[in-house]
């Protein structure tokens, strides 16, 4: 049953983000509301799809607040804080909703070539990392609205941008995870018995493929993503997910985004659907948001 929730997962693709390879531009501020909503009614215990009539289809839903800043031509400051409610259409599990994490990073442009006379190659790396900003309830998968891990992590990114304004990203990401503190002495998993409250978080890793067209007002990104558990074991057959399972997926997403021509805004939007996974939801999402862009 377990969700795929907004910190177990990249972030939807749009330009300008953490995980992609592209930057803000110099003394510019951008403040971003984004809202998703992720359902599934099917879902993977272990490599087993299933479904399950006590809970029906589970529903998220976020809005995330985004800010990035351009300090330098080769360097910008990004951070995101979404709010999280999740609910479940049968049984009798109530849903939760709050503040999530914190998650903030730098990514620096380490250099721009140009390959043939029409073609732009771009590096980035990021170093970032977050915290839970609430004392919410890790343990109680799949209502639970975070897994409660402080964590760091380290990316790079390629963009290769043609001159008939097609382009294409390939990223990659590390994530280090601390252990999370349950309000119990002992729990089951992995076909052991742990006698401690403390939970060794597995690290992930994931990576990204991007095609899309850019110019001057769009920007329409299509991409798959791949996310890796590096350990944890399986949900236990019939019963809850525990937040240390291994939680794989592929994904396979759409956006769109459109600079106005009469106003400092960015209008987005998009759609996520799972192709496969393992201890996660077959769910689909859709997207959508706005950007304010300020100058300083």
């Amino acid at each position: 049953m377990a969700s795929v929730l907004a910190l177990t997962s990249p972030a939807p693709v749009t330009a300008q983000t953490l995980d992609d390879g592209l930057m803000v531009r110099p003394r510019q501020i951008r403040l971003s509301v984004d809202y998703a909503s992720e359902s599934w009614n099917e879902y993977w215990e272990g490599g087993l799809r299933r479904t399950n009539e006590n809970v029906g289809t589970v529903t998220t839903q976020s809005a995330m607040l985004s800010l990035g800043v351009g300090v330098h031509r080769r360097v910008s400051l990004f951070a995101t804080l979404p709010y999280i409610s999740t609910g479940a259409s049968a049984g009798v599990l109530s849903g939760m909703q709050g503040m999530q994490d914190l998650t903030a990073g730098i990514k620096a442009r380490l250099f721009s070539v140009t390959p043939t006379p029409r073609t732009t190659l771009r590096a980035t790396a990021l170093v970032g990392g977050g915290i839970p900003t609430t004392r919410y309830t890790p343990d109680f998968l799949p209502m639970s609205i975070g897994l409660g891990a402080r964590h760091a992590r380290a990316r790079g990114a390629l963009h290769l941008q043609d001159r008939s304004n097609f382009f294409a990203d390939v990223s990659a990401g590390y994530q280090w995870r601390r252990n999370v503190s349950l309000d119990r002495p002992a729990y089951f998993t992995n076909g052991t018995l742990v006698s401690s409250n403390q939970v060794a978080m597995p690290d992930m890793r994931d990576a990204m493929l991007a095609v899309g067209y850019q110019d001057a007002r769009w920007c329409i990104p299509l991409a798959f993503v791949q996310q890796r558990t590096l350990g944890g074991g399986d949900i236990r057959r019939q019963d809850m997910p525990f937040i240390s399972n291994r939680m794989n997926v592929s994904r396979l997403q759409a956006h769109v985004m459109y600079t106005m021509s009469s106003l400092p805004l960015i209008l987005n939007g998009g759609a996520m659907t799972t192709l496969a996974g393992r201890n996660v939801g077959k769910s689909t999402m859709v997207t959508g948001g706005v950007t304010y862009l300020l100058r300083r």
